[in-house]
Formats: structure tokens, C-alpha cells, sequence
């Protein structure tokens, strides 16, 4: 990125993604990591605990209306008072500092680019905002009614993240892939779907205590288990984790496939890493079972390093890539 504050704050909001950016080509690494850098900007701010619901919708809605050129400087001001001192994390705090900043880049972003992080992050608020009204002081836990309302979630938080790649690849890099622009659409969403739902699978025993559940009410209802009992029954809750695993590793297997059809050994490494990472968290939520729920699993930092570095020493070899995954999912 052009700005050395902005790489730094991106840096130390997401050290494995931001590895994915600077595998691109210059010419994405901007549009990527600002877009990255307000999406993470609007989940800090959902994430507020300390104020009301309602304040977040309202603050969420004057950074999008500042990102679509019809906000006020003077909110995002009171925005930025309002919610940097609440920040327990540092690097959140930098970036919710920094938001001036991040907007005076997107506008430097040529018309094309600011489309497309205006439109994936009009799609990411809102599935903020849903969360927002399904979970307001929720007690006991409650939960999304059905697998199509969780389908449709992942999509808007995520899979419109794995579109959002797409379209910039397409139009920045000629002979991009070997697979149609439909396809590869198609296959990125399916990826970032996957993804969202690792984040959930990993992060359900805290969100239960959150009073927040993604698992459907519908397949709780069918074995007669409540939202608010999953942490005391974990047994029961099995199957349903299990199923919502396989599907999640599908979505990992879709991202595989995309980075496969990548000519550009930089962008198919930059794309493959998430899917790595994702599969290795896979097989440790498999072998924690239950106890998942109660202690939250994560990669250790070592072994991403090495995996990086493994990436980097092959040139996102195709063969090499499939191996690496396969041996992560195991």
C-alpha cells in the first residue's frame, strides 16, 4: 500500500491475510487492502459491546454514507470519538483512529475500484446489521431460524468478500484463470463462504456465551436441544457441528479449485493461503471434538510461518499447493 500507517495498521489487524496482499500484484494490493481495511473498520464497530445496538447501526450506516460520497465529515469525527477510546485492542484502536485516512485513499482508488468496495461493503454492513437486530442483549442465546438464513449470512459477510477478489482480478490481470469469470465468481463465493463458517465453528462456545448462535433453530428443534444448552450438552450438539464442518470444507475445496484455475503464481499463492490456514483450523476443531466449545482452537503462529514460507519456496506450485492442503485437512 502507498500509505506506511495503513500498511502498518493492516499488518497488525490480520498478519496472515495481509501476507495474501502483499503476494499480489501492485496494481491490487490498494483496492484490496482498503477495501480489507474499512470491512475490518465496520466489524469494529459492530463488535462495540460498550454501546447500544442502535448507536452501532447508526455509526455503521455514517461510515457507509461517508464511503458513498453523501456523509458528513463531522460524523465520522464524532464517529471516531466515540468509539477509539472503547477499543481494548490496540491495532483496533489505530484503525478506527485512522479512518480519515483509509477514506482519503479509497477516493484516490480509480472509479471502477471504489464501485466494487462500495458495493461489497454495502453487503458486509449489512449482515452487521442483521446481526445487530437478531442478537440485541439476547438472553438466553438465540438463534437463526433456518440453514438458508445462515447460508445467507456467510454470503453477506463473506462470500461477497470471494466476488469482490474476483471482479478486481478480472479486470486488473489479463489471462487470469482458466476458468470463465462466472465460474470463478461462482467458486469465490463458495470460498468465502467457507471461511465465515470456520469463524463460526471456531468462535461458537464464545458467541453461546454471547448469547449468539449461527447454528440453526431448525436442526436444534429436530434433536430437541435449545440454543442455551449447547455448552451444557456439548454430545448432543455434535452432529450438528459436524455437519456445518463438512460444509465449510467444501467451501475450503471450492477455494482450492479457484486457486488451482490461477495462471499468476503471486495472486494463486496470495489466494490459496486462506484456504491453508482455514483447513489446518479444520482438522484442529475436529480433534478437540466438544471441547472446542469450551477452549478456542487456533493455529499456532509457528506453524502459519512455516506454511508461508512453504508456499513461498515452491512458487505456489499447483501439485505442491494440493498436497499442502490435503496434509492440512489431516
Amino acid at each position: 500500500m502507498r500509505s506506511r500507517n495503513l500498511e502498518s495498521i493492516l499488518r497488525s489487524v490480520s498478519r496472515s491475510f495481509f501476507i495474501s496482499i502483499k503476494l499480489l500484484p501492485r496494481k491490487l494490493r490498494e483496492p484490496v487492502g482498503i477495501g480489507y481495511l474499512l470491512a475490518r473498520a465496520t466489524d469494529t464497530l459492530a463488535d462495540t459491546a460498550q454501546i447500544s445496538a442502535a448507536l452501532r447501526e447508526k455509526a455503521l450506516s455514517a461510515l457507509i454514507w461517508a464511503i458513498e460520497g453523501t456523509g458528513s465529515p463531522e460524523e465520522i469525527v464524532k464517529l471516531i470519538r466515540s468509539f477509539t477510546p472503547l477499543q481494548k485492542n490496540r491495532a483496533e484502536r489505530r484503525l478506527i483512529a485512522a479512518l480519515p485516512e483509509c477514506l482519503q485513499h479509497f477516493e484516490g482508488l480509480n472509479s471502477a475500484d471504489r464501485e466494487d468496495v462500495r458495493t461489497v461493503l454495502s453487503k458486509i454492513t449489512q449482515g452487521q446489521v442483521l446481526d445487530l437486530k437478531r442478537f440485541d442483549e439476547s438472553d438466553p442465546p438465540q438463534a437463526l431460524a433456518t440453514a438458508a438464513d445462515l447460508h445467507h449470512y456467510t454470503y453477506l459477510v463473506a462470500g461477497c468478500a470471494g466476488e469482490f477478489w474476483t471482479q478486481l482480478c478480472f479486470r486488473h490481470i489479463d489471462n487470469l484463470s482458466e476458468f470463465s469469470p462466472a465460474e470463478m465468481l461462482e467458486l469465490g463465493k463458495k470460498y468465502g463462504m467457507g471461511l465465515q463458517l470456520i469463524n463460526i465453528l471456531r468462535d461458537a462456545g464464545t458467541d453461546l456465551q454471547a448469547g449468539q448462535c449461527y447454528f440453526p433453530q431448525e436442526e436444534l428443534n429436530a434433536i430437541g436441544l435449545e440454543p442455551g444448552k449447547i455448552l451444557r450438552e456439548p454430545d448432543r450438539f455434535e452432529a450438528i457441528h459436524q455437519k456445518w464442518h463438512e460444509e465449510a470444507e467444501q467451501g475450503l475445496r471450492s477455494g482450492m479449485q479457484y486457486a488451482h484455475a490461477i495462471r499468476s503464481r503471486r495472486i494463486r499463492g496470495a489466494t490459496a493461503l486462506p484456504a491453508l490456514i482455514g483447513a489446518r483450523t479444520l482438522a484442529l476443531l475436529r480433534n478437540a471434538g466438544p471441547m472446542a466449545l469450551q477452549n478456542r482452537v487456533k493455529m499456532p503462529r509457528r506453524e502459519v510461518r512455516a506454511m508461508i514460507l512453504s508456499v513461498a519456496m515452491r512458487l505456489a506450485d499447483r501439485e505442491h499447493l494440493r498436497e499442502l492442503f490435503l496434509e492440512a485437512l489431516a
